[in-house]
């Protein structure tokens, strides 16, 4: 509807200035509009909208813009109306599980009652168990997308591990972002935490998968529904990863989520289920702001030993904290990126929501799986 970005604007005003019924009404009146385009399955499946902005490329060629753990990324702002994102093309179905393919495939039912995936097949592939790393996308974005800008499946290639990228889609969210705001999907055998458990347990069952070496991680969106996967499902993922993301149960609702994005869960998040995390998050970050990082640290890290280190890494100044437990375990970190914005940090330039100066999260995600398989 051509007044949509209009009234989002204006309701991140009312969130920031504390009017959250004012904003509560401006969405829900936005989002009927945008529903009914989308056909969603059920009437909670509702979108947190919230201003994105634009993060400068080291190619000044290349302008990567920053998504919001609810919306669709805006052009510039010059006084118009952003141009279409083009819709990419429903990719092949591939039929073979040949190592080193990249396969799309279905787990579920049809429509909002199942989800697309594509699965990364690391070369060498067969009878020897290898790690699974199941990454969850940001808002907007696919698998395809995802896999570019994090460099996942060059990684999964020269290390040996498999790489799931679950799809949402548009019937389930009209911007394509992980429910994690909506109490309904916050729980071990309901909505998304189940489709994308289920999925990665129907996986496991095909594949040579090292049941003690399967991971998470997202962004944004993402990252918030990966805190959500150690909470509910602590049997099957031995350590997750989140980027930019929100803590579990930050939110239950449409006007909490706006809120905990803006100055984090407004009581302190559930405990951790004990499952080992990774956090990065930019300072710089005006989409999730910077609390949040450190709540989803906190659950994990409460009671622990910590200690920081503060380095430059890619350009700029990280301050990494690490959390032991009594025995010397390092249970949590938390890297807190001076100046970076809400984007995968030292991403590349070949997929959206990527800020190449800082470290390699990809890198050190990857680190840290390898530090915590869980145990026999």
């Amino acid at each position: 509807m051509p007044d949509f970005q209009q009234l989002m604007r204006e309701a991140t005003r009312l969130t920031q200035e504390g009017d959250l019924q004012g904003a509560t009404h401006l969405i829900q009146s936005a989002l009927r509009g945008q529903q009914r385009a989308a056909e969603p399955a059920a009437n909670e499946d509702v979108v947190i909208d919230v201003e994105a902005r634009e993060v400068p490329s080291a190619d000044p060629a290349v302008a990567h813009r920053l998504p919001g753990p609810a919306r669709a990324p805006q052009a510039r702002d010059t006084g118009s109306e952003p141009p279409p994102v083009a819709e990419r093309p429903a990719p092949r179905r591939d039929t073979t599980d040949a190592p080193g393919a990249f396969v799309t495939g279905r787990h579920g039912g049809t429509g909002a009652a199942g989800r697309d995936y594509k699965l990364y097949i690391p070369p060498g592939a067969g009878t020897e168990p290898l790690p699974l790393v199941v990454m969850l996308h940001g808002c907007t974005q696919d698998a395809d997308d995802f896999a570019a800008g994090t460099r996942m499946n060059e990684a999964a290639r020269a290390q040996g591990f498999y790489v799931l990228y679950p799809v949402q889609s548009k019937q389930a969210n009209p911007q394509k972002c992980w429910n994690w705001f909506k109490h309904s999907h916050q729980q071990r055998e309901r909505g998304e935490p189940a489709l994308i458990a289920g999925m990665v347990r129907s996986l496991m069952a095909r594949h040579a998968i090292d049941p003690r070496r399967v991971y998470a991680a997202g962004l944004s969106a993402g990252g918030a529904m990966a805190a959500i996967l150690a909470q509910t499902h602590p049997d099957l993922f031995a350590a997750v990863g989140v980027h930019s993301g929100l803590a579990a149960g930050a939110a239950r609702d449409l006007p909490s989520g706006l809120k905990a994005m803006q100055a984090g869960a407004a009581s302190a998040p559930r405990a951790g289920a004990g499952v080992p995390t990774i956090v990065f998050h930019g300072s710089g970050d005006h989409a999730v702001s910077p609390v949040n990082g450190e709540q989803v640290f906190g659950a994990v890290a409460a009671g622990d030993v910590q200690q920081d280190t503060p380095a430059v890494s890619g350009g700029r100044r990280v301050t990494r904290r690490v959390a032991r437990s009594a025995n010397g375990q390092v249970r949590a970190e938390h890297w807190r990126i001076e100046g970076a914005p809400h984007a995968w940090s030292g991403g590349s330039s070949a997929g959206s929501y990527t800020d190449m100066r800082g470290p390699d999260a990809t890198a050190e995600l990857l680190r840290f799986f390898r530090e915590h398989p869980k145990a026999a």
